[in-house]
């Protein structure tokens, strides 16, 4: 077995690989690094805010997408990534900007 090396960012004394590899010019991969998200984006209008549809006996067969805010419907559905700080960021945005729900009133 060979031995472990040291990798070079963390030679040079940067925080991170992409730090690095963004300071020396070096092309990264363009995948982020750790944990990510993935949504669902509408190639119409951008909103997350899209299901599939499901068709056939008893709704096995995802047919489409839909887009709730736009009513685009069709195959060419986009996927993003997003740190779980960005994550974190859309799914705040996404409860600010839905309607309220209604709250019936007790006895």
């Amino acid at each position: 077995m060979g031995k472990l090396a040291t990798p070079e960012w963390i030679k040079e004394g940067y925080k991170s690989k992409e730090e690095y590899e963004r300071k020396t010019g070096k092309k990264t991969t363009g995948k982020k690094s750790g944990k990510t998200y993935r949504v669902k984006v509408c190639p119409k209008c951008g909103s997350t805010e899209v299901s599939v549809v499901l068709v056939g006996e008893e709704g096995k067969k995802a047919d489409s997408w839909e887009c709730k805010a736009c009513k685009w419907r069709g195959h060419g559905i986009e996927k993003k990534s997003l740190t779980p700080d960005e994550f974190l960021e859309h799914m705040e945005k996404m409860e600010r900007t839905r309607p309220s729900e209604v709250k019936l009133e007790g006895k």
